[in-house]
């Protein structure tokens, strides 16, 4: 009932998940990341608790197949579970249980995993990592979200579309990005429109954060509106 992608970017050490299902507030159970750790989806007959345990085995050093059994193990019903992940090095892994509903499957790659169950047809995730990896030019943000949108135009989940997420993790211990549709008629478009809103202050304005290097952050609005200003400008100018 859900189709999903798990990426590591190697260029920035961002990484994370974007998901859409014909289910309420997918980004409440699906995706979880970590910095400097990776990012997990868990689906299908959803088991939450995958999520920080995986993350956490992930930490370890654990490597991600060893983290999927050690998972599985530990659940009666992993049959009904479909579960994938990537680490800091881009290793990943996936499982899809024999229970999950047609269709049901993943593909796995360096530094990215697609999987899906309850699809329309196999063509979803084959779209969503052409789409994936057609775009390594542009942020993990465009390239999971034109993933999305890709598994979307393929047929998606095949009982239809409720809510959509995004999620990911930079080098802090908060989100970069942490979007959500919870319900919405065309939640793969809403969370564009979210997204493309996002690029215009809330995106920029993130530089001026608090971070672990920065605790103060910067907290001056004149110097915050003057450099948003011109990254505003010197952006439409490359247009």
């Amino acid at each position: 009932m859900t189709f999903s992608i798990v990426a590591w970017d190697e260029a920035t050490g961002q990484t994370g998940v974007a998901v859409s299902t014909k289910f309420l507030a997918v980004g409440s159970l699906c995706p979880f990341a970590k910095a400097g750790v990776g990012a997990v989806a868990t689906q299908a007959f959803v088991n939450p608790t995958f999520g920080p345990r995986g993350l956490r085995l992930l930490e370890e050093g654990v490597a991600p197949e060893d983290v999927i059994a050690i998972l599985l193990k530990s659940d009666d019903g992993r049959e009904h579970r479909q579960l994938h992940l990537v680490d800091r090095y881009g290793r990943t892994a996936a499982f899809t249980g024999s229970e999950t509903v047609e269709w049901a499957g993943h593909k796995t790659f360096p530094y990215f995993s697609v999987a899906g169950n309850m699809l329309s047809n196999a063509q979803v995730i084959e779209a969503m990592a052409e789409a994936y990896q057609a775009s390594m030019d542009q942020p993990l943000a465009e390239r999971l979200i034109r993933a999305l949108e890709a598994g979307q135009l393929a047929g998606g989940d095949k009982r239809g579309r409720q809510s959509a997420a995004l999620y990911i993790m930079s080098t802090e211990v908060y989100p970069m990005l942490d979007l959500r549709v919870d319900d919405h008629p065309d939640p793969v478009a809403e969370l564009r429109r979210i997204y493309e809103e996002a690029k215009k202050e809330f995106i920029p304005f993130q530089q001026f954060l608090p971070t672990a290097a920065q605790p103060a952050g910067v907290y001056d609005r004149a110097i915050i509106d003057r450099i948003i200003a011109q990254q505003a400008e010197n952006d439409r100018l490359r247009r």
